[in-house]
């Protein structure tokens, strides 16, 4: 297959907060592309860019050589894959899909599996970068699954992201992004109690930034998530309710694995009691909110 934006038609399933901004490059590439999604208004301003509305999952997989997926939690990500109206019992023999979703390792698994009995070829290609990063383009993507596929589809992704590593076999994708997820559920928590000690202490946050971000305490939530917890602007690049969702597979990865990981279960039960607040639609920089 060759992946020139003339020959390929990509099916984008799920236009949410990054699948918007994700499509969005691929069309500006001059990828021809078809829609699906469940609120048809969230597509509107790329079908009036001229994507192309499908009325199922089916009906898409039928038309595309390339089918993307970026929904929301494991059961959506079966959906859409797997039964008689999924991605897998309807695409035709040689279509590449890539689920760019953070879900279940043994889930990408079972969706290879599946789709290789089929012809169809399976990846798991999880991204980490929020919507700063979908906005522009400079997504890291972590992918699993065949490396042939993977070679076959990193023109595609290259349009959506800069840091794109073939991570191994199927599930490796998924296991890269949960390690991931643990580190910046655990960053986070530096960052929030490090602004809540400074406080107390009388120092002013703002300079107390600037002279911690450019050192060894430095990092991309310290730079880009500290500043806006100090606004009070809590608005999401990425849900809360989603990293809950990406920790507690974590947990249960761990849990297989036998692996103690205290870290993980602090941030866990941490964004356990956020959510509990009701705060599951804001950013993750919510988490300030149990400590102020």
């Amino acid at each position: 297959m060759t992946f020139s934006p003339q020959k390929i038609t990509i099916g984008f399933i799920g236009i949410g907060v990054m699948g918007k901004s994700m499509a969005g490059h691929l069309m500006a590439k001059g990828y021809r592309m078809h829609i699906y999604t469940r609120t048809k208004q969230k597509a509107r301003e790329l079908l009036d860019k001229g994507a192309i509305w499908e009325d199922s999952v089916a009906s898409l997989a039928l038309k595309c050589q390339v089918i993307i997926s970026m929904v929301g939690y494991p059961h959506d990500v079966e959906e859409v894959y797997l039964g008689d109206g999924g991605i897998v019992a309807n695409s035709r023999p040689g279509t590449i899909t890539a689920d760019m979703t953070t879900s279940s390792p043994e889930l990408a698994g079972r969706i290879y599996s599946e789709a290789k009995a089929r012809n169809v070829h399976a990846l798991d290609a999880p991204v980490t970068g929020g919507d700063r990063g979908a906005r522009e383009a400079t997504l890291s993507i972590m992918v699993g699954g065949d490396e042939s596929d993977f070679s076959a589809m990193l023109p595609v992704f290259e349009c959506m992201g800069k840091t794109i590593v073939y991570q191994g076999s199927a599930g490796k994708g998924q296991h890269c992004k949960l390690a991931n997820q643990i580190a910046i559920a655990m960053t986070l928590i530096g960052v929030c109690e490090s602004l809540s000690y400074s406080r107390r202490a009388g120092l002013d946050e703002q300079k107390m930034l600037q002279s911690v971000s450019s050192g060894a305490a430095g990092s991309w939530q310290m730079s880009n998530m500290a500043p806006r917890m100090l606004k009070g602007d809590f608005a999401p690049g990425f849900f809360v309710k989603h990293l809950l969702k990406d920790l507690n597979i974590a947990a249960e990865q761990a849990a297989r694995m036998g692996f103690n990981a205290p870290g993980l279960s602090l941030a866990k039960t941490l964004y356990d009691k956020l959510v509990a607040l009701g705060e599951g639609e804001s950013g993750t920089q919510a988490l300030l909110k149990l400590y102020r």
